[in-house]
């Protein structure tokens, strides 16, 4: 019986690959036909990467047909280098707490030490005040008794009982703000000097030298509104001293003699205005009164000096103003209603 064939051996370690031979001449062939393929060498040690090139990429060219295998290598490889350390792993979950330790046992309590000796006993002190009084209890109200039986009725008084005394009068009301005084008006022209009188007796030094009053009733007087610039009328003579203050018009008032004059006007109107003093035709800025509200009288009084004869007065709804007076008639009541201006020489 013969032997059977073992097993091949290993393959054996790879040989060097040996130099390429030198390179035909090229032949020349219109078309050349392609040789037999060549047995494929052994594979060479792989070089370097050598870097990558910029450009496109060329098509893909036929695929070579398939080298002859090469012979097997003898034996196995040797082993390779123990490869690096890999990362850690990650850690594990923390275990479950332990039980806790049973409880130990509490000591006996120790004995009592014994009661010292009781300290003397103290003075007393002072009585301290008497504590507020309490609050007065909260008790019920007892029910009301029964409404006894009506009297017999009184007889009746004598006559009808006496008048009460007149209240005092109240406080007079707050006067309202006093408003922007207007642009003054042009100077109208002089009128010619009139001849002078004659020189009059001499009066008592001091007091009162001369007197007139004005005055207009409503209606029938001042039947239209007195416009910005316009003045008041004063149509009617009061009582007067004699012919120092006298009237040239309507609205208008001579002063004759040099000195200085007490001027008093009231007026009532119906809305909110100013009224002002004019001398000769120049407003006299300190003069000015007025109303911001209301319906009540606007009343001025002032100082006026002069120094020259013959001077003209006026009392004027002042220039720049926007609102034309009305003159109020039957204020207050059913009769017509006055307004005054009272001129007194003092000096």
């Amino acid at each position: 019986m013969g032997r059977l064939p073992g097993p091949p051996g290993p393959p054996g370690p790879q040989g060097p690959q040996g130099p390429p031979g030198p390179t035909g001449p090229q032949g020349i062939c219109l078309p050349c036909p392609t040789g037999p393929a060549g047995p494929v060498g052994a594979t060479g040690p792989t070089g370097l990467a050598g870097p990558t090139g910029i450009g496109t990429t060329g098509a893909i060219g036929p695929t070579g047909p398939a080298g002859a295998t090469g012979a097997t290598g003898p034996g196995v490889g040797a082993t390779g280098a123990t490869g690096a350390t890999g990362p850690a792993g990650t850690a594990g979950a923390t275990g479950a707490v332990g039980a806790t330790g049973a409880t130990r046992a509490t000591g006996a309590a120790g004995a009592t030490g014994a009661a010292g000796a009781t300290g003397a006993t103290g003075t007393t002190g002072a009585t301290g005040p008497t504590g507020l009084a309490g609050p007065t209890g909260i008790g019920t109200t007892g029910a009301i008794g029964p409404t006894g039986p009506a009297g017999a009725t009184g007889a009746t008084g004598p006559g009808v009982g006496a008048t009460g005394a007149t209240g005092a009068t109240g406080p007079a009301g707050t006067a309202g703000a006093t408003g922007a005084t207007g642009a003054a008006g042009a100077a109208g022209a002089a009128g010619a000097t009139g001849a002078a009188g004659a020189t009059g007796t001499t009066g008592a030094t001091g007091g009162v030298l001369a007197f007139s009053d004005f005055f207009a009733l409503m209606p029938p007087d001042n039947a239209a509104t007195v416009a910005p610039g316009t003045d008041v009328s004063f149509p009617q003579n009061g009582p007067t001293s004699g012919t120092a203050i006298t009237r040239t018009g309507p609205t208008t008032f001579n002063l004759a003699a040099i000195g200085t004059y007490q001027i008093l006007f009231q007026v009532s109107v119906t809305e909110a205005g100013q009224l002002i003093l004019t001398l000769n035709g120049a407003d006299l800025a300190y003069t000015v009164v007025g109303r911001a509200t209301g319906t009540s009288q606007i009343v001025g009084t002032a100082l006026v000096q002069t120094t020259v004869i013959n001077s003209i007065l006026t009392v004027r709804n002042p220039a720049g103003n926007s609102t034309a007076l009305t003159i109020t008639p039957l204020a207050g009541g059913t009769r017509s209603v006055s307004a005054h201006l009272v001129i007194i020489q003092i000096a």
